[in-house]
């Protein structure tokens, strides 16, 4: 049951409003960005929400219990503040949400209608699709740890302990030149690290246009012509030769891996020794009746 203050509802009744919609939409680094549908631009609660974002949304549908609400919100990226790059960079992956309806005549008069979270984004040249999930999606996430064969602590986290600045398991190196495919490049400056030592780790550009953001290493391989680097994702702008960049050691989460490659099998988080499925369905064969029966 939503509170609606007095002033709101007698303008609700009067027949004739003055209402819009308003979005305030917060990062996880704490800054916040507001739009609105209205055709200029309005200020409460310390947020201004900005008209020209060309932010509309689609019908809120409510569920009974606990399905996960939605609706789509569509924009044009013409924002100064939103825009495609800070879009392909995961700036806004899972944001807060607010959804409000505003008297525009007189903002202090407004009611929350949904919070929750950015959803899975889609986006143009011009143009972006986000979905905002109700907050009944947080129950339907993975609570927990689950008994696997992988280890399921991030490389270098508190439970990992791995220190990650160790000369060891990172480097710093150099966009050396481009490949035909904007996620691989030549580089510099890793020449001491054998193949695969950073394949699935991170990369951190430190200057270029990428500045500050990161990118999984999908691929790590070193030969007689150099070292190659591919990355899962293009990133958001362009590489070029020169940018420079910090990379840590990768890790397929394997008990083996943890062994040779960082001496850490005490703090390895997996199950190595658990029976799998393949042992579950084993079943008598003629060897074994042969051996009295019993399952090898």
């Amino acid at each position: 049951m939503r509170a609606i203050s007095s002033a709101l509802q007698d303008h609700l009744d009067s027949g004739a409003t003055t209402l819009c919609w308003c979005w305030r939409i917060t990062r996880n680094d704490a800054v916040s960005f507001g739009f609105t549908d209205h055709d200029r631009d309005l200020e409460f609660g310390g947020t201004l929400y900005e008209a020209a974002s060309g932010f509309t949304g689609s019908e809120i549908a409510s569920a009974v219990g606990l399905n996960v609400d939605t609706l789509d919100v569509d924009g044009a990226l013409k924002s100064d503040r939103l825009n495609e790059a800070d879009l392909a960079a995961g700036l806004f992956d899972n944001a807060a949400i607010e959804i409000y309806r505003v008297n525009w005549a007189d903002p202090d008069h407004r009611v929350l209608m949904r919070t929750g979270n950015l959803g899975e984004v889609s986006r143009g040249a011009h143009h972006f699709r986000c979905e905002v999930r109700g907050l009944a999606h947080a129950l339907q996430q993975p609570k927990g740890r689950i008994i696997q064969y992988g280890c399921d602590a991030d490389l270098g986290d508190a439970r990992c302990k791995i220190d990650l600045d160790q000369a060891a398991f990172s480097a710093d190196g150099t966009v050396a030149s481009l490949d035909a495919s904007p996620r691989r490049f030549t580089a510099s400056g890793l020449e001491a690290h054998a193949s695969n030592w950073f394949t699935r780790g991170l990369l951190t550009w430190e200057s270029g246009a990428n500045d500050g953001r990161t990118s999984e290493v999908k691929l790590h391989a070193k030969a007689s012509s150099g070292v190659t680097i591919e990355l899962w994702q293009r990133p958001s702008e362009a590489i070029a030769a020169g940018d420079g960049f910090k990379v840590q050691a990768g890790c397929d989460k394997q008990f083996g891996t943890c062994r040779a490659k960082f001496s850490n099998t005490a703090n390895f988080r997996g199950f190595p020794h658990v029976p799998g499925n393949d042992f579950m369905l084993r079943v008598v064969s003629r060897s074994d009746k042969n051996d009295g029966g019993r399952v090898r």
